[in-house]
């Protein structure tokens, strides 16, 4: 019957089917067409276990809600953890032995990520923290040198240090303080783009992370103007201050002594720049060129080594740059005698490279090496294990980073954590939260070096601040949904349009903070002019954003925003997959061109030529004719 319907037909009714079948695919999600449907059975669906129970590895595994989850006992938990066989034990002790391995140099790479930083920023670091300035730009200044350094303790014991040698007001160090909390969040969300190869990871990850920052910034948007108002962080801290601080000793932490080592071999950062930059000591970083070491020996004594009484820097003793040596394991491999800022300056650059490659080839080895360590565990059990109290999550994430002096390295660790599936997001925050409470340790020791008491009021200020915070933001269940939900939404975004992390940290960290420091800039002048442009810009600024929420909620903007990453992302896959898809169209229409007995390509264009030659033909043999009749 189908050698009675025309061949144009057929095209219509294949058009249609394709249609139909496409239209009911996710045009977010694509199923993708090559994989074929897997048999569920009791090894890989939840849906055929007598428990209904959901296991890692589960070809189903993203279908269930957490709020399915049942609650497994400490029994299970513990037979799941300690009952194995020999052969099985073997297997747990090479994927604990990978996951130390890569553990340690994923830190690794977070601290040379650091030290680069601070090699690339450290002068412009230091040149932004040096004055005295109005709150806005203060806030700025500390989020804008945290974010450059990739370090809130190098920061907070910086901003300490000018407290104490009175470089700075305690007003401006506490501004300060706050702005490095907001910097601090920036190290975890750019960890979380390392999982942008899974889309479900992703989302996960980028929650996990963003938690972290919605959750300082909503601390610094209601305490900032308290602060302004009330002066209530500066007030508490006054009345608890002692007479004196007594001098110690620093303390580094145990992680940092096992990392750095290796870390400080590849690149050192000498952080005297930032601090003597800030202080007013140096002008600029032109000072520390170039790089000098006596007699061109290139180690600690000759290079780095302190000045003596009446010994000029750079000519009877060394003088080190922005990379400078260690004491104990000498100078680093990309110290170099001679050198420039330039050289300084492009080191630093290509040891960020290798840091980031080091962090992204750890991270994929590390998330492997749990994905594989999970497979086939029950996520009952899983969070049983995890779904600690969030007083003791807050314990928890509080010990680690005084253990490991970071709160970066804390949130970036955990993470890849919450990107598997393994530590939920109403866990994420608590641990967070504990992460900022133990990174405030680092400043209390910095004013203990020193011996003001204006030192230790800005630390203590640090930390009531993070408290102050956690008891806004954390107790009160409705409160807590406000950066939970947030994080959520931005994490959804991302699933939709892996052009969202960049976009998220480029206008959070870099372009408000900057257009803030602009806005406030004008202000601080004293001229009329430059006044009403910027209340002219400020009222400009607060009808933008109330217009915004007005079509956000009332004008249904979050869907078209929403349609909108949909529709891109549609269209990206749609590119993507047009190869294929041609293929595929050609041969099904060369299956109907053969099922309707219709010539091949090539006889079509044979006929045409010969028709071509014919009608070139026809006008010469009229022609001819016409000669003959005459």
């Amino acid at each position: 019957q189908s050698h009675n319907i025309p061949f144009h037909h057929h095209i219509i009714i294949f058009w249609k089917d394709l249609k139909t079948m496409t239209a009911t695919a996710d045009p977010v999600y694509p199923q993708d067409p090559e994989k074929e449907p897997v048999e569920l059975t009791e090894e890989n669906s939840r849906k055929k276990r007598p428990t209904n129970s959901t296991h890692f590895g589960d070809v189903d595994f993203e279908e269930e809600d957490a709020a399915e989850i049942g609650d497994a006992t400490w029994a299970e938990v513990g037979q799941a953890c300690c009952v194995h066989t020999p052969m099985e034990w073997g297997k747990v002790f090479i994927g604990v032995c990978g996951a130390f391995f890569f553990l340690y140099f994923f830190l690794f790479s977070l601290e040379l990520l650091g030290n680069s930083a601070k090699v690339l920023g450290g002068c412009t670091a230091g040149g932004i923290m040096g004055d005295n300035v109005n709150p806005v730009a203060a806030l700025v200044i500390g989020e804008l040198a945290t974010a450059l350094v990739q370090s809130s303790s190098t920061t907070t014991s910086i901003i300490v240090s000018l407290v104490g040698s009175d470089a700075v007001s305690i007003n401006t160090g506490i501004y300060m303080i706050m702005g490095a909390n907001i910097g601090t969040s920036v190290t975890n969300t750019i960890v979380a783009m390392g999982q942008m190869a899974d889309g479900i990871q992703l989302e996960r990850a980028f929650a996990g992370a963003t938690v972290h920052d919605l959750f300082n910034l909503l601390s610094v948007a209601v305490l900032f103007p308290l602060e302004l108002i009330s002066g209530y962080l500066f007030r508490l801290t006054r009345a608890m201050l002692p007479e004196s601080v007594a001098d110690d000793d620093k303390w580094v932490g145990p992680i940092k002594k096992i990392v750095s080592p290796l870390a400080g071999r590849v690149l050192k950062a000498n952080k005297n720049v930032i601090k003597e930059i800030a202080t007013g000591k140096v002008e600029n970083c032109e000072a520390y060129y170039p790089v000098f070491c006596v007699g061109g020996i290139e180690d600690y004594k000759s290079c780095a080594n302190k000045c003596g009484d009446g010994e000029e820097k750079g000519v009877d003793c060394g003088r080190v740059g922005l990379i400078t040596c260690d004491k104990k394991y000498g100078c680093p491999a990309f110290f170099q005698n001679g050198a420039t800022k330039q050289d300084d300056s492009i080191a630093g650059g290509v040891c960020m490279v290798l840091a980031l490659v080091f962090l992204l080839v750890c991270l994929l080895g590390l998330v492997n090496v749990l994905q594989r360590g999970l497979m086939g565990m029950s996520t009952r059990i899983i969070y049983k294990a995890t779904n600690v109290p969030g007083i003791f999550a807050l314990v928890i994430g509080a010990a680690v980073t005084v253990l490991v002096q970071s709160s970066s390295i804390t949130t970036s660790v955990l993470t890849p954590l919450v990107g598997l599936g393994v530590i939920q997001l109403e866990q994420m925050l608590p641990l967070t939260l504990g992460a900022n409470i133990g990174t405030t340790v680092t400043g209390l020791l910095a004013s203990l070096v020193s011996d003001s008491v204006a030192a230790l009021q800005v630390a203590l200020c640090h930390l009531f601040f993070n408290i102050s915070g956690i008891i806004i933001w954390y107790p009160i269940p409705f409160m807590r949904k406000i950066p939970l939900n947030g994080a959520r939404e931005l994490g959804k975004w991302t699933r939709r349009s892996k052009a969202i992390p960049p976009i998220y940290i480029i206008t959070v960290f870099f372009i408000c903070p900057l257009l803030l420091l602009g806005i406030s800039e004008l202000f601080v002048q004293q001229k009329v002019g430059w006044t009403v442009l910027g209340t002219i810009i400020v009222l400009a600024v607060l009808l933008g954003i109330i217009r915004f929420a007005w079509f956000w909620k009332r004008q249904e903007g979050r869907a078209q925003f929403i349609a909108c990453l949909d529709k891109r992302t549609s269209r990206n896959a749609a590119l993507t997959a047009l190869p294929e898809d041609m293929q595929f169209l050609k041969s099904k229409v060369a299956q109907l061109a053969e099922h309707t007995g219709l010539p091949e390509d090539e006889e079509v264009d044979e006929e045409k030529a010969e028709g071509t030659d014919d009608a070139e033909a026809e006008p010469e043999a009229v022609a001819e004719e016409a000669e003959e009749q005459a």
